[in-house]
């Protein structure tokens, strides 16, 4: 995948919806408990068997200012997956917009507010696609472990720490909330408790970085047999839109 994606990708977009390697095989240990796994595998068995999906998101991210302080930024995606080789994401906020689309060959990112872009050749799933992204841009989306096609091993990879929190509620939502721990983060994820044991709440705090920042996302609007095209998933460039190198990303984000 060529340098002007991981350019463009970090310049507009890295804080808000990329996150770092949560987690490396978890080990026998009674620090983990059996029930806080059985949970988060029921959740994650749930969006494996989803050949396709749909939700929005809310996320609240802190990322530092040139004065060290940490500054609290927000935004909203709007995602769309059908597997194994498909995904949209749209986002809004205090980040520049920002579109992302993968239709199984290529990789584009869009700029609608400076109508600028970057597009790339990417492996040929979402399983290969992610990490690839990744090892080349050392970024990863928040939300990427729920949407490989076995969440579970993804996600309890490396944890040193599963509990059970409680019962909680999430926007009227009955929960099982989470908490889990690895190398250089902690993180919780709020489970819904009903037949489709969907996730409506992850917050992940950076215990390895200065200040300890935070991400938290919401989920809402989830939808597990949508109906979507596969041009949905295709960039088409939009007329008077200009491919940039990382500079000029920079310049008309802003950032």
């Amino acid at each position: 995948m060529k340098s002007s994606l991981l350019k463009f990708l970090s310049a507009t977009c890295a804080a808000a919806l990329l996150l770092p390697a949560m987690v490396q095989a978890a080990p026998a240990s009674p620090a983990l408990n059996p029930k806080a796994l059985a949970t988060l595998k029921r959740m994650s068995d749930t969006l494996a068997a989803a050949k396709s999906f749909t939700y929005k998101s809310g996320t609240i991210f802190e990322v530092p200012a040139k004065t060290g302080q940490l500054v609290t930024l927000f935004s909203n995606a709007d995602v769309a997956l059908k597997r194994p080789d498909k995904i949209r994401a749209r986002m809004t906020g205090e980040v520049p917009p920002f579109d992302f689309f993968y239709d199984g060959t290529t990789v584009s990112a869009f700029a609608p507010g400076t109508k600028v872009y970057s597009s790339t050749k990417a492996p040929a799933t979402i399983d290969g696609m992610l990490p690839a992204l990744q090892e080349e841009t050392g970024i990863r989306f928040v939300t990427s472990p729920l949407l490989l096609s076995n969440p579970f091993r993804a996600l309890t990879r490396g944890l040193t720490s599963a509990v059970v929190v409680g019962p909680s509620m999430v926007r009227g939502t009955p929960c099982e909330h989470l908490a889990f721990r690895s190398p250089g983060v902690n993180w919780e994820i709020w489970i819904a408790t009903d037949a489709r044991t969907l996730p409506q709440r992850l917050a992940v705090t950076f215990t390895d970085r200065p200040n300890f920042p935070r991400t938290l996302v919401e989920f809402s609007n989830w939808n597990l047999h949508p109906w979507l095209r596969a041009g949905e998933f295709v960039f088409h460039k939009p007329a008077g839109a200009t491919e940039i190198p990382f500079l000029s990303v920079l310049k008309s984000t802003g950032r």
